[in-house]
């Protein structure tokens, strides 16, 4: 039969790993699953925010078809009844498990994460997740705050473990009981980490002294940024540490020291979850399964370090919406597995080299919203016929094209045009990732990082292609979910090959009818 699906999506996970080139960051297991499979170094997330960005790549639609933007609407009451990617692996026979955050739990997926639906039994949550906010962050006087920055002593924490080493273990046990019951299974992880608080073993902190921490390349906020925008970083305010330093909303910076913390404890948050997707990975071998499993690695969306003066996510920079994504396909990305063969045997970050170097990195601009077509067509199920124009009534389609035919040849761009077939309008054979971003205001608010649905004035809709990234702000009506492209109230213009940071906004120097054009599809 078909191969396995093992599906890890990791919160906030910018691509800060070892495989997508950065020196400073030690990822060793990720990147020996990045040597196997092949890397997209050009994916993007459609809205860059958690459960927006879950249910539209989960469902294969895009948010103005899910008409999530927010966190407080259920896709199945709220814009149609729309399959999901693993609902449509369960009625194909698979059995569907979840564990940890995979939907964003609440009402965005109607407080079951889409059970009964997608999932063959309820999923799994770690007892500890409750503990996430907590006052668990020991400080300089001993006493315990709700901090960002927030490295712990595990064996003081709650039960003695945190949620991520929770979810592990019971992925680990799910995989041995359906190697017993010999049963077909899609598997997917959803880890936390590093999601904010910053919170992990202190031992990673070692990893990374502070004096090898730089400030983001660009700790400005750029001169010709429309203040629409800007994301305030609300969230992160709010922690107990930042709230002692007294920073002004919205524009006032942090000081360069805590900048220097916060990426540090980023990246150790990072190799944390190498340890615990090197644990899973290892799993899948101990189990014998590393030879019929697919394997996908990738996030929700990115998160900013500091770059333009930026925090969190919540923006339509690349900082925000690219992701790492790769696909580890048993014979196609590697040469057939033995079985029994080690795949992934477990590397300690602690004393691990890596000079893994990936099998196949692929420059196309992907999205997120094609990862359900792209693994029905891995496991042989037939491909979910694209949406129509207006697709509400229409339960099982994707607005996402397979990429799977990236996967097959070498990463060469010429061959693109060929490959457009009448099915996928090619946008003149330029691949091309859409993000949006809602605002409530014209100017930073505090709710400018997450406004509610009926708080939306504004959305942001960005297109990135190899060489751009253009994005317009436009009126929008909450009420009737209307954008109006009439009322473009600012816009941004960034060339990758001169600005890979986008810090120099040309959109005001530069005709614009031909992006728009190809904007408006």
């Amino acid at each position: 039969g078909g191969m396995n699906v093992l599906f890890i999506v990791v919160d906030d996970l910018r691509p800060v790993l070892g495989c997508y080139g950065d020196k400073l960051v030690k990822s060793p297991n990720i990147d020996q699953l990045a040597s196997q499979s092949v890397v997209f170094s050009n994916a993007y997330a459609q809205q860059a925010v958690c459960a927006p960005s879950r249910v539209s790549f989960l469902t294969g639609r895009r948010p103005d078809t899910t008409r999530l933007y927010d966190f407080y609407s259920y896709w199945r009451v709220h814009a149609g009844n729309y399959s999901t990617m693993p609902q449509y692996f369960k009625e194909n026979g698979y059995v569907t498990l979840s564990v940890g955050k995979v939907f964003h739990p609440g009402v965005s997926s109607n407080y079951t994460d889409d059970y009964p639906y997608s999932w063959s039994i309820p999923p799994f949550h770690p007892s500890t997740e409750k503990y996430e906010n907590d006052k668990t962050c020991r400080g300089k006087d001993g006493k315990l705050y709700a901090n960002l920055v927030c490295p712990v002593d595990v064996s003081e924490m709650p039960s003695g473990t945190l949620p991520d080493i929770q979810s592990t273990e019971e992925a680990i046990r799910l995989l041995n009981v359906m190697k017993t019951h010999n049963r077909k299974f899609f598997l997917a992880v959803g880890y936390h980490k590093p999601h904010i608080p910053l919170r992990y073993p202190q031992e990673f902190l070692k990893l990374y002294p502070l004096e090898n921490i730089t400030l983001a390349p660009d700790p400005w906020v750029p001169e010709k940024l429309p203040s629409v925008a800007y994301n305030p970083w609300t969230d992160i305010r709010q922690r107990d540490d930042v709230q002692a330093l007294n920073v002004s909303f919205p524009y006032g910076p942090l000081p360069d020291d805590f900048q220097r913390q916060i990426r540090q404890s980023y990246y150790a948050a990072v190799s944390y979850l190498d340890v615990q997707v090197g644990l899973l990975l290892n799993a899948l071998d101990n189990v014998g399964l590393s030879n019929s499993t697919i394997v996908v690695f990738t996030a929700d969306h990115g998160w900013s370090l500091g770059e333009h003066g930026e925090w969190a996510k919540y923006s339509n920079f690349d900082v925000a919406t690219r992701v790492p994504l790769m696909f580890y396909v048993p014979g196609m990305t590697t040469s057939s597995v033995s079985q029994g063969e080690r795949v992934f045997p477990y590397l300690d970050p602690f004393n691990h080299v890596s000079d893994l170097v990936s099998r196949g990195q692929r420059k196309n601009v992907v999205e997120l919203v094609s990862l359900f077509s792209t693994l029905a067509e891995l496991a042989g199920l037939q491909i979910p016929p694209v949406c129509p124009e207006t697709s509400f009534h229409v339960a099982l389609c994707t607005e996402g094209a397979s990429i799977v035919r990236y996967l097959n040849g070498s990463d060469n761009m010429e061959e693109e045009k060929d490959e457009c077939d009448d099915t996928y309008s090619c946008f003149n054979e330029e691949p091309v990732a859409f993000s949006q971003y809602p605002r409530p205001a014209d100017t930073p608010q505090w709710n400018s990082d997450k406004p509610k649905l009926k708080d939306i004035r504004i959305m942001g809709y960005s297109m990135r292609t190899l060489d751009y990234r253009y994005t317009v702000w436009v009126q929008f009506n909450p009420n009737n979910f209307s954008a109006n492209f009439e009322d473009v109230h600012a816009g941004e213009l960034y060339m990758v090959q001169t600005d890979p940071n986008q810090d120099y906004n040309i959109f005001n120097n530069t005709s614009h009818g031909y992006f728009f054009k190809k904007l408006l599809g």
